[in-house]
C-alpha cells in the first residue's frame, strides 16, 4: 500500500499580520520537513488570520494576501522545504469576488487552489457577506495517492465538495479549519468527522488553528480518522502542535475526471508513483482530551493572554473585591500572564465589610501579585453631597468612582482593564456603565455564575494536586455574593439563586425558548416574567459592555444580536 507521512500544524495567527503569520508557515512547514513529512496541513486562512471580518471587503488587503501567499511559495523553497507540498490558506479573489482559500505550495510555485463552497452565515459567522462560493475542486496526486481538499464549513453539510470527490474518487481529504471553541463541541467535531469520512470512503485529515482573536477561541483538536471512521490520530487542545502521522493508504482511488456532482475537477500530478516502502515513525498518536473545567479553563486562559498579546498589553489592572469573580479573573489573569504582570487594586467604600478587604489582600499573597488599596470614601462623598444623591444613585456613584479609577491607572501606568462581570449578571443587566462594566476586556463574560464557582472549585483543587498554593481564598468562594453598595447588601436580595436564574437564562438565552417553553420546564411564572424583562431591557448595556471570550454556544455578540429598541414581549 502507498505510503504517505503527512504533518498538522497547528499555529496561531494574528489576523492581518501577513508577515508575522507567514513567518509561522515557514517555520512550521521546515519543522515538518526535517521530520521527514511529505504534505503539511496549516488551518483555515492560517497566512491573513480568522475571521477577517470587513478586511475581506478592503481590495489592498485581499491583494496582499494573495501576493504574501506567491512570495511564500518562492521562500519555502529557498528554505529547502521544496520537495514538501504544503497547504496554507489566504485569501484570494477574482471577477466572482473575493474567496477564502486554499493554495498548494510545491516547489516554490502554486500549484493548486481551492475555494471554500459553504459559506457559513450563522451564529459567529458572517461569510456570505465577504466571500464567493467555489465551484471546482483540485485534487492532487502526490506520491501515487488521490488527495482532496474541503475548508471548514464544508465538512458540516453532506453534499457539497465532501460528495463530489467521494464520486471523483480520492485516498485523503485535507480540510483546514478554524473552528471556534465551546464547550462540548470536540465531541461533536470528532463523531462528524468520522461520519464523512464513511460516507466518502476516505481517510480525512482535519486540521484547526488554536488561539484567541478577539472574542473568539481556537482549541486545535486536529484529528485524522481512516475511512471506516476509527480515530487515528488527534492532537492536543489549546497549544501550537506539530502532528505527524504515516499513513498507509489504499491508492488507485481516481474514478473520473471532469465534471462530478457539480463540481469541475482539475487533478494535479506532483508525484504519479508510490514511494518506495520506508519504516514508518509516526504512529498512531491521541493526546488525553480535557476534562470540562480544564477545558473551559484553557479556553479562558488562551482568550485571555492572546488579546493581551495581540494588542500590546503585558499588564492588565481591575478592582479586587474579595468576591468570586475577581478571584477567578485574578487566577485567570496568573495563568495566562503571569502574577508579575497582574495590578489589583482594592477600593474600599464606607460599606465595604472587612471580609471583603481582607480577601481581596489574601487573593493577592496567594497570586503574588501586584496590589495596592485606594480608599474610595471620600470621592463618593464628594459626588454624593455635592448632587444629593440617594438610593440607586449613590449606589453607582461607588460603581463609577471605582471604574474611573482604575481606568486612570491604565491611562497612567499602560495596563489593559479588566471588566470580571460574568454571564449571569450581564444576562439580567446587574453591571453598572462606566463602573463595573468599564475595561478593555472581560474574560468571564460569557461563563454563568454558577460554572464560575465552579471554575474556582476546580482550579483550587489542581493546586492543590500539584502541591501549589491555592490562588483563591476559600471565603471567597463560600461568601454569600454582594456588590456591598449598600448596607448588608446581597444578591439574592433582587435575584433567585443563581443555580434557579442560570436555568432559566440558559433556556431563554442560549436556547432561545419562549415564556411557555419555560414554563412547562416547571418554573415559576412571576420568576419566569421577571427575568424575561431584566434581560430584554439590559440589551443596551451588553451593546457596550467589553469583548469577552466565548465559551458556550450562544455568546453576547456575535452570537446574539437582537434590536436596542423593540416593543416585542415574551409571556
Amino acid at each position: 500500500m502507498p505510503k504517505l507521512r503527512i504533518a498538522m500544524a497547528q499555529t496561531n495567527p494574528c489576523v492581518g499580520d501577513l508577515e508575522g503569520n507567514a513567518a509561522q508557515v515557514l517555520d512550521w512547514s521546515r519543522k515538518a520537513a526535517e521530520r521527514g513529512a511529505h504534505l503539511v496541513v496549516f488551518g483555515e486562512l492560517a497566512l491573513a488570520g480568522y475571521p477577517v471580518e470587513d478586511l475581506a471587503l478592503r481590495e489592498t488587503f485581499v491583494t496582499a494576501s494573495a501576493r504574501r501567499i506567491e512570495r511564500l511559495a518562492t521562500e519555502l523553497e529557498e528554505a529547502g522545504c521544496g520537495e514538501l507540498a504544503v497547504l496554507a490558506g489566504y485569501l484570494d479573489s477574482d471577477a466572482e469576488g473575493v474567496r477564502n482559500a486554499v493554495a498548494v505550495l510545491h516547489r516554490g510555485a502554486i500549484v493548486a487552489r481551492q475555494f471554500k463552497h459553504h459559506l457559513p452565515n450563522y451564529g459567529v459567522f458572517d461569510e456570505r457577506r465577504y466571500f464567493a462560493k467555489g465551484t471546482g475542486l483540485d485534487i492532487l496526486r502526490l506520491h501515487g495517492l488521490e488527495i482532496g481538499m474541503a475548508i471548514c464549513e464544508d465538512l458540516w453539510h453532506a453534499g457539497g465538495p465532501l460528495a463530489a470527490l467521494r464520486e471523483a474518487g480520492v485516498d485523503l481529504v485535507v480540510i483546514p479549519n478554524a473552528s471556534p471553541y465551546e464547550r462540548n463541541k470536540d465531541d461533536a467535531r470528532f463523531e462528524l468527522v468520522a461520519r464523512r469520512a464513511r460516507e466518502t470512503g476516505a481517510a480525512l485529515a482535519y486540521c484547526n488553528l488554536v488561539g484567541g482573536q478577539d472574542d473568539l477561541v481556537f482549541d486545535g483538536d486536529s484529528m485524522i480518522v481512516d475511512a471506516e471512521g476509527s480515530l487515528v490520530s488527534r492532537a492536543p487542545q489549546f497549544v501550537e502542535h506539530l502532528q505527524l502521522l504515516d499513513l498507509d493508504l489504499p491508492g488507485g482511488a481516481a474514478r473520473t475526471g471532469g465534471p462530478v456532482a457539480g463540481f469541475e475537477t482539475r487533478r494535479i500530478t506532483l508525484g504519479a508513483e508510490p514511494l518506495p516502502d520506508y519504516p514508518s515513525e509516526h504512529g498512531p498518536f491521541i493526546a488525553e482530551p480535557l476534562g470540562d473545567e480544564a477545558e473551559v479553563w484553557s479556553a479562558l486562559v488562551t482568550g485571555l493572554r492572546d488579546y493581551a498579546h495581540k494588542n500590546g498589553f503585558r499588564s492588565v489592572v481591575f478592582g479586587f473585591s474579595g468576591g468570586i469573580d475577581s478571584s477567578v479573573c485574578a487566577a485567570l489573569t496568573a495563568d495566562a500572564l503571569g502574577a508579575d504582570a497582574l495590578h489589583g487594586v482594592s477600593m474600599p467604600s464606607v460599606y465595604s465589610s472587612e471580609h471583603s478587604r481582607s480577601d481581596a489582600e489574601e487573593l493577592a499573597e496567594r497570586i503574588g501579585c501586584h496590589f495596592r488599596t485606594v480608599p474610595i470614601a471620600a470621592m463618593v462623598a464628594d459626588y454624593v453631597g455635592t448632587l444629593g444623591l440617594t438610593g440607586l444613585a449613590e449606589e453607582n456613584v461607588q460603581a463609577r468612582c471605582r471604574g474611573t479609577l482604575v481606568m486612570a491607572l491604565s491611562n497612567q501606568e499602560g495596563h489593559l482593564v479588566l471588566a470580571p462581570g460574568n454571564k449571569t449578571e450581564l444576562s439580567v443587566g446587574y453591571s453598572t456603565m462606566y463602573g463595573d462594566a468599564v475595561g478593555g476586556f472581560a474574560p468571564i463574560k460569557d461563563v454563568p455564575k454558577t460554572l464560575v464557582w465552579q471554575l474556582a472549585k476546580w482550579r483550587n483543587a489542581e493546586a492543590e494536586k500539584r502541591g501549589e498554593t491555592a490562588p483563591i481564598p476559600p471565603n471567597s468562594i463560600e461568601k454569600p455574593p454582594s456588590a456591598e453598595l449598600r448596607p448588608g447588601q446581597q444578591d439574592t436580595d433582587s435575584l433567585p439563586p443563581y443555580e434557579v436564574l442560570d436555568r432559566i437564562l440558559a433556556d431563554y438565552v442560549e436556547g432561545d425558548r419562549g415564556y411557555a417553553e419555560i414554563l412547562a420546564a416547571g418554573f415559576d411564572p412571576e420568576l419566569v416574567n421577571k427575568v424575561i424583562r431584566l434581560v430584554d431591557r439590559a440589551e443596551y448595556k451588553r451593546r457596550q459592555y467589553p469583548p469577552g471570550t466565548k465559551v458556550s454556544a450562544k455568546a453576547f455578540g456575535r452570537d446574539r444580536r437582537l434590536p436596542l429598541t423593540s416593543a416585542w414581549r415574551e409571556g
